[in-house]
């Protein structure tokens, strides 16, 4: 039984949550940019938000993935304790390592096993240019070119995540990868008309713009492709996005970490991620 105050936040709680994510611009951006409305009604998202504290002090967003966002301890235990009775619908939870492994202990009984849990990725962020060469030819993607970008976007996904991004026939990545470039979020450098350089900026608030999707082709890995092509992306997003770029990384890729350094970026936090 909860002994501590959890409720469902909905429209007019907009200014308190407001008041939240900016106070954690850069672990609380994925739910930001969903809220950017200042709507927060379940059905709008579909997804359910739950605050902690009757000063709201930590929320957690539930959908297609579980967000907790400054979540203390017993803010953590609490909405892991609300959630628990449930059937999981989530695909993972994300966030903060602390509030992220408080929840997973309370949730594995019921919600396990998990395909994987990363325990420690380094949450970063730099608000300059890196001072290291951009890569001239590392540029948005064009309409025409979803057909190129799509198949570097699943080679990115399945080797990152362990698993295809979608079952034969079904469209939805295929959808995310056209609504990127729609929304001018996509970068790429091509090679003779193949991808073997990519990054996506997945989440944008007024904050920042949240980098996913980092993937050289490993064809063409170890030349400095990744850390000029990073340094591209970086440029151009601060010069026409947001006024800081971030992005987590897992802390065994120690290769993609030397780029991100090289770039500039500095660690905020450390968030964690349990797959499903």
């Amino acid at each position: 039984m909860l002994t501590v105050p959890v409720r469902l936040l909905g429209d007019t709680d907009a200014a308190e949550v407001r008041r939240l994510l900016d106070a954690a611009p850069f672990a609380g951006a994925q739910v930001a940019e969903r809220v950017s409305s200042g709507r927060m009604a379940w059905w709008r998202h579909e997804a359910r938000i739950f605050g902690y504290g009757r000063r709201l002090t930590a929320l957690c967003w539930v959908g297609a993935n579980v967000v907790p966002v400054s979540a203390s301890q017993p803010a953590a235990v609490a909405f892991a304790e609300l959630v628990a009775g449930e059937p999981r619908g989530c695909s993972s939870i994300v966030g903060s390592a602390d509030a992220v492994l408080e929840m997973w202990n309370r949730l594995a009984p019921t919600w396990g096993p998990a395909r994987e849990v990363r325990g420690c990725q380094p949450l970063l962020a730099t608000d300059r240019p890196a001072e290291v060469r951009t890569d001239p030819h590392v540029r948005l993607v064009r309409l025409d070119e979803v057909h190129a970008l799509y198949p570097a976007a699943v080679a990115m996904y399945t080797e990152e995540v362990g698993v295809a991004p979608a079952a034969d026939g079904d469209p939805s990545y295929h959808d995310r990868v056209l609504d990127l470039v729609r929304a001018r979020r996509a970068y790429a450098r091509f090679h003779e008309g193949r991808v073997v350089f990519k990054a996506e900026v997945a989440v944008v608030t007024r904050h920042t713009a949240q980098i996913q999707g980092v993937w050289t082709d490993p064809e063409f890995r170890g030349h400095g492709l990744a850390t000029a092509g990073m340094a591209a992306v970086v440029e151009d997003v601060l010069r026409r996005v947001a006024p800081t770029v971030s992005l987590y990384v897992n802390d065994f890729n120690e290769p993609a970490r030397r780029v991100y350094a090289r770039c500039g970026f500095r660690q905020v936090d450390t968030f964690a991620t349990v797959l499903f």
